[in-house]
């Protein structure tokens, strides 16, 4: 059989995998060849309108996309964070955030995964040196001591130095590969859907913390407002089965009355919320990056941007070790990608799982505390600057 060769095989061609093609095609100067597989073919001529899904971006992550010039493609379909808004229901406790006290022009922005995809294939298509394997899937993958074959769901036989697992959650390049992952039940079922309410968000975003979980808003285009509304398992059924009427009083009384009354409501959509982590995020000749290698609670929107300083600092290791002519699937080029991502993974994991835990008990104690700790950094500038740092996604990797 008629085995292709490449230097890198990502498997996964959504924006995780897109953005690590895109970069090694830009930082190598069209010096790799890269093989995308994707599963699932684009629908780019349709857009689900009022239902469309969204995507927080920090202002870290943008930077990281300008470097492979995305960001200047997907920044006029974005929508800009001007303020985050954080609160405990029933308590004193408020942070703000406000893109004017950091003297920047937004803390974040939000894009909807259908103007995303967009962007993030035409740029592909771009790339002369990756080659797109669509739609298509990696079915039994043979490793060797200086490469490593895929077999394809079409029959077809390709073959690199390295393959990377980009394909979600439960990948299926990491369970061939018998790499295991861990995870942890927060108990907590995710609500979304897009709201329009009476005032403008003019840009803000908010976090509420009730006792059934965070209420998170974020601004999107047309004045609609992203919803994601943690609840507790016991509760999916009937929160599915509310008219949206029912959907939006019960809403109004969760959130409050920031944004004005809650005016309409799109299609809800409910999945659990659970932590996985791979085991391994390296192993021969193989690299684990974006949901593949972790896959987070969203009560502080970091699971993309955690997964893109995957990405960048992989595309970084591979492309130095492909300009010092060294083993770009080696043992020493996946071993600066792991030590280089351990710290950043960790505490972003340890932040986003402590602040569910924090704030979803209602244990006196802790009550009093998370909100002493709340109204502490309102005033207290050093106690408030880790908490900017991570949600702006300026953080050492």
């Amino acid at each position: 059989m008629n085995v292709k060769h490449f230097d890198v095989v990502i498997a996964g061609g959504a924006m995780a995998g897109a953005s690590l093609a895109i970069a090694l095609d830009t930082l190598s100067r069209q010096g790799l060849k890269v093989a995308v597989v994707e599963a699932v073919k684009p629908q780019l001529d349709s857009h689900p309108g009022y239902d469309a899904r969204c995507i927080a971006l920090s202002l870290g992550t943008t930077a990281l996309l300008e470097t492979v010039g995305i960001w200047q493609t997907l920044r006029p379909e974005a929508t800009a964070i001007s303020d985050i808004h954080v609160s405990d229901r029933g308590h004193a406790g408020i942070v703000r955030l406000s893109a004017h006290q950091q003297a920047v022009d937004a803390l974040g922005y939000v894009i909807e995964l259908a103007d995303a995809g967009r962007v993030f294939h035409q740029h592909l298509t771009d790339c002369q040196q990756v080659t797109m394997y669509c739609p298509s899937s990696i079915v039994a993958i043979e490793r060797q001591q200086q490469s490593v074959t895929l077999s394809l769901s079409t029959g077809e036989q390709i073959a690199s130095s390295l393959l990377v697992t980009a394909d979600g959650a439960l990948s299926g390049c990491c369970d061939m590969l018998g790499i295991e992952r861990q995870e942890h039940d927060f108990e907590q079922v995710a609500i979304i859907a897009n709201v329009t309410t009476s005032e403008p968000h003019q840009g803000r975003a908010f976090e509420r913390f009730t006792p059934y979980g965070p209420v998170a808003l974020l601004p999107m285009s047309e004045g609609r407002s992203s919803l994601v509304w943690c609840i507790k398992p016991e509760h999916q059924q009937q929160v599915m089965n509310w008219s949206d009427s029912e959907f939006l009083a019960e809403l109004q009384q969760a959130f409050g009355w920031r944004l004005g009354a809650m005016v309409k409501t799109g299609q809800r959509a409910s999945y659990p919320l659970l932590l996985r982590q791979a085991k391994r995020i390296t192993t021969h000749r193989v690299a684990v990056v974006g949901n593949a290698a972790q896959t987070l609670h969203p009560i502080a929107g970091q699971g993309f941007n955690l997964g893109l300083r995957d990405v960048m600092t992989l595309a970084e290791e591979i492309v130095t070790a492909y300009q010092q002519h060294g083993d770009i699937g080696g043992t020493a080029m996946l071993s600066r990608y792991r030590q280089r991502r351990q710290p950043d993974r960790q505490a972003t994991v340890n932040m986003t799982a402590g602040l569910v835990g924090l704030f979803a008990n209602d244990c006196l104690p802790l009550v009093a505390g998370r909100n002493l700790g709340l109204m502490a950094m309102s005033v207290v500038d050093t106690l408030k600057a880790p908490l900017v740092r991570r949600a702006m996604g300026q953080v050492e990797r």
